[in-house]
């Protein structure tokens, strides 16, 4: 598994090593040591989700509080333009994000730690996204940020208006009243 930092140094890509013949191919999707070794700690994941969403479909900003969950995600059919954004104050990238391309072809993953929003954008005609968490959903500590806060400016690759949850829509904007 290689391990790559992006601009918020501790939100990483993982891409697992692919071995493959002219059968098909085969990868570890998941390895715990190697994770570990990778994050530099210990990440108990103790729920894995997954969700089917069509093109267009914009989840997120999404982020619990205060019991807030890390995220290892990636995509198993289509693609979406994943984002993370660093909501954690005094954090010194607080207000960045970065943006990946998550694809059923290329395997990469994204590991949100704990404390960031994450959301991401379906490219394809449909997507099926899997994430392991590192705490259960817990609905009275569910939070969101607006997807299009003008605070965090997230270019996201649309060409027109998502479409969104009633929640997503409604979420409130970045900010010290979050």
């Amino acid at each position: 598994m290689k391990a790559e930092p992006t601009a918020i140094p501790d939100v990483l890509v993982i891409e697992p090593q692919l071995f493959g013949d002219d059968r098909g191919s085969v990868f570890e999707s998941f390895n715990a040591a190697a994770f570990a070794a990778a994050v530099g700690r210990t990440v108990p994941f103790v729920q894995d989700n997954h969700s089917t969403s069509r093109r267009h479909v914009l989840r997120g900003l999404h982020y619990q509080e205060p019991q807030p969950q890390g995220k290892l995600v990636r995509v198993v059919v289509g693609s979406v333009f994943d984002v993370a954004a660093d909501i954690r104050p005094g954090s010194p990238t607080f207000g960045r994000w970065v943006g990946v391309e998550l694809t059923a072809t290329n395997r990469r993953q994204l590991w949100v730690p704990e404390g960031l929003a994450h959301g991401f954008l379906v490219l394809s005609e449909v997507a099926e996204v899997l994430y392991k968490a590192t705490a259960f959903y817990a609905p009275g500590c569910e939070r969101c940020v607006r997807w299009d806060d003008p605070t965090l400016a997230i270019d996201w690759p649309l060409n027109g208006p998502p479409v969104l949850s009633p929640r997503d829509a409604a979420a409130p904007r970045f900010g010290p009243d979050r």
